[in-house]
């Protein structure tokens, strides 16, 4: 397999220091389908271009606040809905193209059209009106005051792109970060270099950043310390974490994400539209068994579709413990016998180690299970955009997300004018208090219509060698900010 440019450090002559190390690489699992994050949902688009490649108009720290992106400053109106942004003067795209007001009208506009396949365009088609008064400036007003609307600016969906290669950012893309796209070898690798064009180049630690694509857990750790990989982001192999972490060449980074992992299940598809069957489901599968079984202990459980760590969360875990039984009665209750689903599994490990662990529990109460296991390309097409399927198993790790079960043409195909109504409220709120506790409502009613079985929170183990710095070790977006990171200095 054709590894990436990697430039070795080289050793000098005599009493020379050596020279440090100017390149890195990077293991994911998962391939990216395209480059563009604006045109499709997968999180693998964002670990490789957000904010290494292309930014919003605000970004986020490992904390989570939302900090100046592309827009340097803000100004709200008092009532909330109207958002003047002061842009950053002299940014250029990476092709030499001029950044301005207009690519942002441009890029909004895009992702609100009637054909947009951008997963939040409602991010876009709440906005009444996109102005340009001048080059730098842009003022946004909103049909309706939006709690998150900052937020949501920082995401992958929200990445400001140039008319004139947008078309093209599929495969290469075209952004104002600090680093540009050099190549992409399918079910190899993806290889970025140093913009030269961005506004601090100068600050930027890495001439290169390779992401290559390992899918097997333990080929993953056999990479790492063979050498062929520098960072492991998400370790798929969490039973390696400790024995990793007593090796003093490597470190073991352990921290949170926003990643709610749950067992999915299709609202429209009978007999999955009672209501009674999807909590026999909840009833009839141990959180904790698969936490133990398929994360080693890696992974809080949850009890509704919201991050254990955001203060608005309300632990749900306890609505539907884990009984056989009573699973069994409301399978009785509801007519339904000798049940046979599929559960459509992704190429992930925490996904396919938690489906054999569920698919034996379901059995336990009477349910027999088919597991259909697909590639990442088969599972965007088949179970997200068409929703043909029983039962699948993914991990959303999208911040603050729970506003997807607005939408009832998302594939659980969850439709609730009652929830609808919560999160409207939630997203007007004018102080915290108010959209935490809306919040919670809209958490107690997932968990009563048993929309999902929600399992447990995704943690972030991530494992790179001891000379690496600047690595993230929580995960508030689904991101890899590589301009931060930098080898220690050889006498270190």
């Amino acid at each position: 397999m054709a590894l990436a440019c990697c430039a070795l450090a080289l050793a000098a002559c005599g009493d020379e220091a050596v020279a440090p190390r100017t390149s890195v690489v990077v293991g994911l699992q998962l391939e990216p389908p395209v480059l563009d994050p604006t045109i499709n949902p997968a999180a693998a688009i964002a670990q490789i271009t957000l904010v290494n490649v292309f930014e919003g108009l605000t970004r986020i720290d490992e904390s989570g606040r939302v900090l100046p992106g592309l827009a340097e400053r803000w100004e709200v109106s008092p009532d909330g809905r109207t958002y003047t942004f002061a842009l950053r003067a002299g940014v250029r795209f990476s092709d030499g193209t001029t950044f301005d007001s207009g690519d942002v009208a441009f890029t909004f506009a895009r992702n609100a059209a009637a054909d947009s396949t951008n997963s939040r365009r409602s991010y876009f088609t709440q906005m009444e009106s996109v102005e340009t008064p001048d080059e730098h400036t842009v003022v946004i007003t909103l049909a309706e005051p939006s709690a998150l609307f900052l937020f949501n600016l920082a995401e992958n969906v929200s990445v400001i792109v140039a008319p004139e290669t947008a078309d093209g950012n599929a495969t290469h893309p075209v952004g104002t970060g600090p680093f540009r796209f050099r190549s992409w070898q399918p079910g190899e690798s993806v290889v970025l270099e140093r913009n030269p064009l961005y506004r601090d180049a100068e600050a930027v630690g890495l001439d290169e950043v390779v992401f290559r694509f390992i899918g097997d857990a333990a080929a993953q750790v056999t990479a790492l310390r063979a050498g062929d990989i520098d960072y492991l982001p998400n370790l798929a192999a969490v039973e390696q974490a400790a024995q990793i972490a007593q090796d003093s060449e490597f470190q073991v980074l352990a921290g949170t994400t926003e990643g709610e992992t749950i067992l999915a299940i299709n609202n429209s598809r009978p007999p999955f539209d009672n209501v009674l069957v999807r909590r026999a489901l909840s009833h009839a599968v141990d959180r904790e068994q698969v936490v133990a079984g398929a994360m080693f202990g890696f992974g809080t459980p949850i009890g509704s579709h919201f991050a254990p760590h955001h203060p608005a969360y309300v632990d749900m875990t306890g609505m539907y413990p884990h009984d056989p039984e009573r699973a069994r009665a409301l399978l009785a209750e509801a007519g339904v016998s000798g049940l046979e689903l599929t559960i459509t599994v992704p190429p992930t490990t925490y996904a396919q180690r938690s489906a054999e662990i569920i698919a034996a529990q379901l059995a336990e109460v009477g349910i027999l299970v088919e597991l259909e296991a697909v590639e990442w390309a088969r599972w965007l097409e088949s179970v997200y955009a068409d929703a043909n399927y029983d039962l699948t198993i993914v991990s959303h790790v999208e911040p603050m997300d729970i506003g997807i079960y607005s939408d009832p043409g998302y594939y659980f195909r969850y439709d609730s004018d009652e929830f609808r109504d919560l999160i409207a409220a939630a997203n007007r709120a004018a102080v915290p208090e108010e959209q935490y506790r809306l919040l919670g409502e809209a958490q107690r009613m997932l968990a009563a219509d048993a929309v999902n079985v929600f399992l447990f929170e995704l943690p972030r183990v991530g494992a790179a060698r001891a000379g690496l710095r600047g690595l993230w070790r929580n995960a508030p977006m689904f991101l890899n900010d590589m301009a931060v990171v930098r080898w220690a200095d050889a006498n270190q």
